[in-house]
């Protein structure tokens, strides 16, 4: 039986997310399959990738072919890197020991990588929420000077208005006392 470690389609259009699974090859994809290894969720940012990474490393040392998405997965995650360091403590170029030390100074360094970038990304967040608050606070401050300038205007004008109309009352009045 051949083996494959290959992705299901879930969730709803526009945005999926996918079981890493090991199936038949003959089996539909989102069919049947023998045993569910992972998930990789792209919607988030950076994706999202949760593996078991005691059998996904099986399932690939006893032949199980990856497909071209699960295989960079699996790089990513460091599955094939253990491999090629498993092949070389059987041919004696090293021992296990090393082999799980040049494995773990590796995994650091993804971690790091990792971390930073995330931490970029939060702070340019935080960067572009403040510079649109800021942009918002300086839309809202000429708004309201407009809003003031012509509240200004029209209390102007109704003074004008108001102290025209005192002075046509005034003139009848000023007419009675002078005559």
């Amino acid at each position: 039986m051949a083996t494959k470690i290959r992705l299901q389609r879930h969730g709803r259009k526009n945005y999926a997310f996918y079981p890493i699974v090991i199936a038949d090859s003959r089996a539909p994809r989102d069919g049947r399959f023998i045993e569910r290894i992972g998930s990789y969720n792209p919607n988030t940012n950076p994706a999202t990738i949760t593996l078991n990474f005691e059998r996904a490393l099986y399932w690939v040392n006893v032949g199980a072919q990856p497909t071209d998405t699960v295989r960079s997965i699996l790089s990513r995650e460091g599955v094939l890197l253990m491999k090629h360091l498993q092949g070389g403590v059987k041919k004696g170029a090293f021992d296990e020991a090393e082999a799980q030390r040049r494995f773990d100074a590796w995994k650091a360094q993804k971690d790091k990588a990792t971390e930073s970038f995330k931490s970029s990304e939060a702070t340019k967040r935080e960067q572009a929420a403040k510079q649109r608050l800021e942009d918002e606070q300086a839309k809202n401050k000429a708004k309201a000077e407009l809003v003031a300038q012509k509240k200004a205007e029209a209390a102007a004008a109704a003074a004008a208005a108001e102290a025209a109309e005192n002075a046509t009352e005034e003139a009848p009045a000023e007419e009675a006392a002078a005559e």
